[in-house]
């Protein structure tokens, strides 16, 4: 059941005008006029959203081991619990909901019905640090990024089983699995190009994220900077900007360009992504809550399946 929240006035009438404080620019992919909407505050902590085909958005509550889905008519229901504490999640070309399944440092798969088959549940036969984000290329392979974040309800050691904190490669159809990005500090937020020749990658821990060409084989090639901020979600619209979170959202074109900042107002925004049947609503998964913002510009990824 969707519990109704409410900012104060001065709260909202303060973010209502930082999002409007851009709209003088034409580049600014704010819709002209909208207004952050909080449409529920019932979560410990949300996270990992993937909108699925018909717009509604899955989305992760991992500390509350569940899965939400929210819809576009505002409902907001619980979809799977337990769900093997999923923290990111993206949709693959079927319709299955691949997350990051961090109770045993895993990868899953599920269906629709909601029956799930374990992808990945080591490296070399080694516990991975711990699944956090995960994108799928329009091909079917994944690349997922695998910080160490210790968490109180794993029974394995918090130390680190692997060399490092990697970016892997998985493909699922032929079950290779390798890194690809082995440098960075902490990789945290992923995604890539709806051509899937490019992918851009969150270094958190260094507060820089960088941007690859992804070669015909899966490997990743030609690093360059793009911009000097780190983000614990991704995404991109239609006319190449992306957006990082943190302290609400930063947006940048694709150049790296600063083009502005979204407020939320929560200690932490996790995660965004696209969503609604046109893919122009911003869904934002920020703390104890979830929020909604009207776009003019829509989501990259408008396939079946994906986000």
């Amino acid at each position: 059941m969707t519990i109704p929240f409410h900012l104060p006035h001065f709260a909202l009438a303060a973010i209502a005008a930082a999002v409007a404080a851009r709209a003088e620019d034409p580049a600014w992919p704010v819709a002209p006029g909208a207004k952050l909407v909080c449409a529920s505050s019932e979560f410990q902590f949300a996270e990992g959203p993937a909108c699925d085909r018909d717009g509604s958005v899955l989305f992760t509550d991992q500390p509350n081991d569940r899965i939400v889905r929210w819809r576009p008519d505002g409902t907001v229901v619980d979809w799977l619990k337990p769900a093997g504490r999923s923290n990111g999640t993206h949709f693959d070309r079927d319709g299955n909901l691949v997350t990051c399944a961090d109770e045993l440092n895993a990868l899953w798969r599920i269906s629709p019905d909601k029956k799930h088959i374990v992808l990945i549940s080591d490296y070399q036969g080694k516990l991975l640090n711990g699944p956090n984000d995960v994108w799928i290329s329009p091909k079917g392979p994944m690349y997922i990024t695998d910080p160490l974040y210790p968490r109180d309800y794993w029974k394995r050691s918090p130390e680190r089983q692997q060399p490092g904190e990697y970016v892997y490669y998985f493909n699922p159809e032929t079950k290779e699995l390798r890194p690809v990005e082995t440098t960075l500090n902490k990789p945290n937020g992923i995604a890539g190009t709806p051509d899937g020749r490019r992918l851009y990658v969150a270094d958190i821990g260094a507060g820089k994220t960088y941007l690859y060409d992804i070669e015909a084989d899966g490997s990743l090639a030609n690093r360059k900077l793009f911009c000097e901020m780190g983000s614990d979600g991704m995404t991109l619209d239609d006319e190449g900007n992306v957006y990082l979170t943190g302290h609400g959202v930063t947006v940048f074109d694709r150049t790296g360009r600063k083009l502005g900042h979204i407020d939320v107002p929560e200690h932490w925004t996790g995660n965004i992504t696209f969503a609604g049947t046109d893919r122009k609503t911003l869904f934002i998964t920020a703390s104890k809550s979830i929020y909604t913002l009207q776009m003019r510009v829509p989501g990259s990824c408008k396939r079946d399946g994906y986000q």
